[in-house]
């Protein structure tokens, strides 16, 4: 042997073993690194998937849990508090959900905006403009418009008020809570001067054939034979291509869930399509007696959520929607149009917001004003429903279905209050326990992003 290990030359095999000090642990990245990616994202099987939900729970993101059990808690409470427990009865059931209807399209919209960190206080105007728009087109014997028209029309304003706002906020950097508040007062006043009185009315009717699917939105029903094959064909269609796609990134060797997980998932949405239509579809007695079959306002409502989901979840847009309210200097650094962004996300919302509206006055038997939808009252129940569903108010975390859940828990409140004949207390209790479960919900989100920068995985 010529020389010592401390003689080697560099470039040598043996350098990086003489010059690393014994007391480095070389797998300290790889661990870490490891320790980055949450076990759920790369579990191999169900034990492991639960074991990465168990610590991403503790970690502080509790995800849809919160709502789900504020949900099972409302429930049996109302349930037992009620005269006659009647809180659970079918009819009962159909309605909350059709009361909550509106919730759930309107927190939706909202969570576009929140994603930014942003806040849209007009949104309770916006939709009575909407609705009041598209009843203002099929009235007889003028303006007498195609019933779909009147609603891509109203669609197409709420729009344009949500670019005025959105390139006010984006490009002019007026604060948001400013323009929309602004929004909210203008166009409360314009619904005034539209209506024809703080007390006016407009309505509609089934028995004319154009006004009809306007309608039916809400007070609709599809044939229970029909409502069944629907069901198999969404159960069918949608579980394979979630199969699919999750067979085709294993074989492609990518990231994709445990294949007893996908099974899960699959017989869930079969169940829960079940016990729905099973709801729907029996004699719900009372005044319900004659309605049978899924109401149609149900597909509806899953056409939105999957439009909203598709395009937050899946597309480039969606993900410079996050991208933006997490971080928006980073997002500007890597190129993304914020102002671009923001201004659509307005725009989203608030034809979001006009949908919501038309809905709004088919929940009312077709009668629009301002006595049976106080805008004020929207916009509030349409934040409380997207930060209880579990959308965070900092921006950058939230899910469209977030909005149904959370829009879901705020109209069965609402309905088990008036259940309990409380008289002169209902309507107080209508704000006071969402306001309760609103403050439980912004306390969760705090404290989950805390334990998210203390988490394991930061501690690492």
């Amino acid at each position: 042997m010529t020389g010592t290990q401390g003689d080697l030359k560099p470039g040598t095999p043996g350098e990086t073993a003489a010059e690393v000090p014994a007391d480095v642990d070389l797998t300290a990245a790889t661990e870490a690194a490891a320790a980055a990616v949450p076990l759920e994202i790369v579990a191999q099987s169900l034990g492991e998937y639960l074991r990465g939900w168990w610590q991403k729970l503790k970690s502080g993101d509790s995800g849809l849990l919160p709502v789900l059990v504020a949900m099972v808690i409302v429930a049996v409470a109302f349930e037992v508090l009620t005269p006659e427990n009647a809180y659970l009865r079918p009819s009962n059931l159909v309605y909350i959900f059709a009361l909550s209807t509106v919730y759930m399209v309107l927190a939706m919209g909202e969570i576009a905006v929140l994603l930014l960190g942003e806040l849209d206080l007009s949104i309770g105007a916006v939709a009575m403009m909407g609705g009041t728009i598209a009843y203002k087109l099929v009235q007889q014997p003028s303006p007498n418009w195609p019933w779909w028209l009147a609603i891509l029309t109203s669609l197409v304003c709420c729009g344009v008020i949500g670019a005025l706002q959105g390139t006010l906020v984006a490009r002019l950097r007026i604060p948001a809570f400013v323009v929309t508040l602004a929004g909210f007062l203008f166009f409360t006043g314009m619904l005034v001067v539209i209506l024809g009185g703080a007390d006016a009315s407009l309505g509609i009717s089934c028995q004319v054939p154009n006004q009809c699917p306007l309608y039916n939105l809400v007070q609709g029903n599809i044939d229970p034979v029909v409502s069944w094959v629907i069901l198999a064909v969404v159960v069918v269609g949608f579980g394979t291509m979630m199969w699919m796609r999750a067979s085709g990134r294993r074989r492609s060797g990518l990231v994709a869930p445990p294949a007893s997980l996908t099974a899960i998932k699959i017989g869930l949405m079969a169940a829960v399509g079940v016990g729905v239509l099973i709801i729907c579809t029996v004699n719900r007695g009372g005044v319900f007696a004659t309605i049978e079959g899924l109401p149609w306002v149900i597909p509806v409502l899953i056409v939105i959520l999957g439009l909203w989901t598709v395009l937050l979840q899946t597309t480039r847009f969606g993900r410079y929607v996050y991208a933006i309210g997490g971080n928006p200097e980073a997002a500007r650094r890597a190129g993304v149009n914020l102002a671009g962004i923001r201004t659509w996300c307005f725009v989203l919302c608030s034809a979001t917001a006009g949908f919501a509206g038309i809905l709004l006055g088919s929940f009312y038997y077709g009668q629009y004003s301002t006595n049976v939808g106080d805008p004020g009252q929207l916009v509030l129940y349409s934040v409380a429903a997207s930060v209880i569903g579990g959308t965070s108010l900092f921006g950058g975390r939230g899910k469209p279905i977030h909005g149904v859940l959370g829009g879901l828990l705020i109209g069965g409140i609402a309905y088990g209050v008036s259940l309990m004949n409380l008289g002169s207390l209902s309507i107080p209790l209508e704000y006071i326990l969402p306001g309760a479960v609103l403050l439980l919900a912004v306390l969760v989100d705090v404290l989950s992003r805390r334990g998210a920068r203390t988490g394991s995985v930061i501690r690492v």
